[in-house]
């Protein structure tokens, strides 16, 4: 892959607006490397399960391994977002 990934502050509220599922909402979370949307998810007839986050500011839509999600603590996926796990 030679594109850097886009690093997401999965808590940070200006990420939360700004990188929303694939229907606009922001209340997703990384799982299992893919993301899930509670919002979708309770909407009759669609699947929670999406794998490619929208990124409002350019248009942008960034599959899970192009994306390194950030905790306060570090790396959410060590095998995926970089990091050993010391």
């Amino acid at each position: 892959m030679s594109e850097q990934k886009k690093t997401v502050r999965i808590e940070s509220r200006t990420d939360r607006w700004r990188f929303v599922c694939p229907r606009g909402h922001r209340s997703w979370e990384p799982t299992n490397h893919h993301f899930w949307c509670a919002s979708c998810a309770r909407a009759q007839g669609v699947d929670g399960e999406f794998h490619e986050l929208h990124d409002r500011k350019t248009g942008d839509l960034r599959e899970r391994e192009s994306v390194r999600l950030v905790t306060p603590v570090g790396p959410y996926d060590r095998d995926l977002d970089g990091g050993d796990q010391t």
